[in-house]
């Protein structure tokens, strides 16, 4: 699996490419804006976009999703049906941030936990981490060891919890049962910022390290 990152919008988020590197078929996870960028890094790495994979409904997340699909012929898959919300909130959102025009959107469809994701032949599992919105999803690559957490956790931070329907406790929750469990040798993308990895993390992000007690979000 070869991954390539496409930073788009103010806010610089990481938007993936994700690419089988046997079928050169591939998904885009997080198309939050800045279409064109995406759409050129594609051609120059020469590979068919099966599909778009949502990690939650941010606007710098999903802004690009309905563009980018409508561009390819291709379905958008995530995230999960509690973010549903927060995309029929695009047009407006894109107005308050000066973003260019997001359009609503149903994607074909909402992922749940337990759940997986397919791309050419590359197969990656669907873990349920609500906390910094209702409704985020983690895509994870048992075979790679990668995970796509979007704004679940960063490099020595974890996402916002005081967007509408943020649950800092349930974040927290997230991460220790769902994500650790993974195993601390994966690595993993985050919406923003620098990769890591899960025992990294665990030994020296100040929101979830081991012994840590919960605290404040970044």
């Amino acid at each position: 699996m070869k991954v390539i990152l496409v930073p788009v919008t103010p806010f610089q988020q990481n938007c993936s490419i994700v690419i089988c590197e046997a079928t050169q078929r591939a998904a885009i996870v997080d198309p939050g804006g800045d279409i064109e960028r995406i759409i050129a890094e594609v051609e120059r790495q020469g590979v068919t976009v099966d599909k778009i994979l949502l990690t939650h409904g941010h606007l710098d997340h999903c802004g690009g999703a309905k563009a980018l699909a409508d561009h390819y012929g291709i379905q958008i898959e995530g995230p999960h049906r509690e973010d549903a919300f927060w995309i029929d909130q695009l047009p407006a959102q894109t107005q308050r941030f000066g973003f260019s025009n997001a359009e609503a959107f149903t994607p074909e469809r909402w992922l749940d936990d337990g759940d997986a994701v397919q791309f050419g032949n590359e197969s990656m599992e669907v873990y349920f981490c609500p906390g910094h919105t209702p409704g985020h999803v983690v895509f994870f690559s048992r075979e790679h060891n990668l995970a796509f957490v979007g704004d679940v956790l960063f490099a020595g931070s974890i996402g916002r919890t005081d967007f509408p329907r943020g649950n800092q406790a349930e974040l927290i929750r997230s991460i220790r049962e769902k994500l650790w469990p993974l195993g601390d040798d994966v690595t993993f993308v985050p919406g923003h910022g620098p990769a890591s990895t899960f025992g990294e993390e665990r030994r020296s992000n100040p929101f979830v390290r081991d012994g840590a007690a919960t605290g404040a979000t970044a």
